[in-house]
């Protein structure tokens, strides 16, 4: 088996974002990167898969050449090769275009991707991806067994779980539940070794998206608060009905 995991290249959520002067991008300064969370569990599972059945793991991202740090992580977790996509992620469809040409150009099974990154929220790249490549989908991920050429995928849906039949190949959106969180990978000395070695591999990807951000703010400040006493009942009433409108 073939498996592609596509990772994104996130803020660590820890960081302390900061933005440029002009409010127009990012301010990296400063800033750790990390494995997009729910991209760890994908590629967490897709090593499950390789260890029970045997597989072959290739782990993706659309990015520049500072993202290769990110996808050395991945080799050095257990992904046996690394393709960095040389192109701008200005958009959800630019990025979903330059993993589909690579996907056409070699022959997968399966593409695990994470149902969202933690930076933008967008949960759009998996269905336009599987869209491109008219193969099924299912996004929200939290089960996956595969038999065969056959795969039983479960999805979180409002209310409750629905679970999907399809052959492969096919694109997943998973996230936490498609492996438990005790079952994340950490890069061991040996593993960091041999990351060196594995093959990562440049291709040019599509530049040029659909939409570009105008502005990025901080959510506003907190408001100071304001202490009552236990004992002042009446006044938190009073503050509650007449301040903050609450009651």
């Amino acid at each position: 088996m073939n498996i592609l995991v596509c990772i994104s290249h996130v803020p660590d959520t820890t960081a302390k974002i900061n933005f440029t002067a002009d409010g127009t991008a990012l301010d990296p300064a400063g800033v750790q990167f990390v494995i997009n969370p729910y991209d760890e569990f994908g590629l967490t599972k897709a090593l499950h898969i390789k260890e029970a059945q045997g597989a072959t793991i290739t782990a993706l991202n659309v990015g520049g050449p500072e993202t290769e740090p990110t996808l050395r992580k991945a080799l050095a977790i257990g992904a046996d090769q690394a393709v960095r996509i040389n192109a701008t992620p200005t958009d959800a469809i630019t990025v979903a275009k330059s993993i589909k040409n690579h996907i056409q150009a070699n022959a997968y099974d399966l593409i695990i991707c994470g149902q969202e990154s933690i930076d933008y929220n967008g949960q759009q790249v998996p269905a336009m991806l599987a869209a491109l490549l008219e193969m099924p989908m299912v996004n929200a991920c939290v089960g996956l067994n595969i038999d065969g050429n056959m795969a039983t995928a479960t999805a979180e849906i409002d209310g409750g779980h629905a679970t999907y039949t399809a052959s492969l190949p096919m694109v997943i959106g998973g996230k936490k539940g498609l492996v438990e969180e005790k079952d994340l990978r950490i890069p061991n000395m040996r593993g960091i070794m041999t990351a060196r070695t594995k093959p990562l591999s440049v291709e040019e990807g599509q530049n040029g998206g659909n939409t570009a951000p105008q502005s990025f703010r901080k959510p506003a400040s907190k408001s100071s608060v304001k202490m009552v006493a236990p004992d002042q009942v009446n006044e938190l009433v009073r503050l509650l009905h007449e301040e903050s409108k609450s009651i």
